[in-house]
């Protein structure tokens, strides 16, 4: 979560607080919610089964759930489908390359080539 940059439009250091930040299940966990909330970013994730069990068995002392917005949520197909078209090129699914650098080449490329 730390490595996150939103790249600026015009001139300026890149932000490191996202206007919105859409999650799935993965991101979930006490300890990345909290980490947002202290952070002032909003954030849209769906709540896994087992925490919502865990919540409704601790009864009162479970806490409310987490707001979870469906209309933004909807959006997150966009990232999903960019990914699986990334993942079509072998080298970037198996992962060929040995050293992060190539292997943020080899998304470049292929981001690039996909947008020409």
């Amino acid at each position: 979560m730390e490595t996150i940059r939103v790249p600026r439009s015009g001139p300026g250091r890149p932000r490191t607080r996202p206007a919105h930040l859409l999650g799935d299940k993965g991101y979930s966990s006490k300890a990345i919610r909290t980490w947002l909330r202290r952070r002032n970013i909003p954030h849209t994730i769906p709540e896994r089964a087992d925490q919502a069990r865990n919540r409704l068995r601790r009864g009162s002392h479970g806490g409310r759930p987490p707001v979870f917005d469906r209309q933004a949520y909807k959006h997150r197909n966009v990232v999903e489908r960019c990914f699986n078209r990334l993942k079509q090129w072998r080298g970037i699914a198996t992962r060929y390359d040995k050293t992060a650098q190539s292997y943020q080449a080899a998304v470049t490329l292929a981001s690039l080539l996909m947008w020409a």
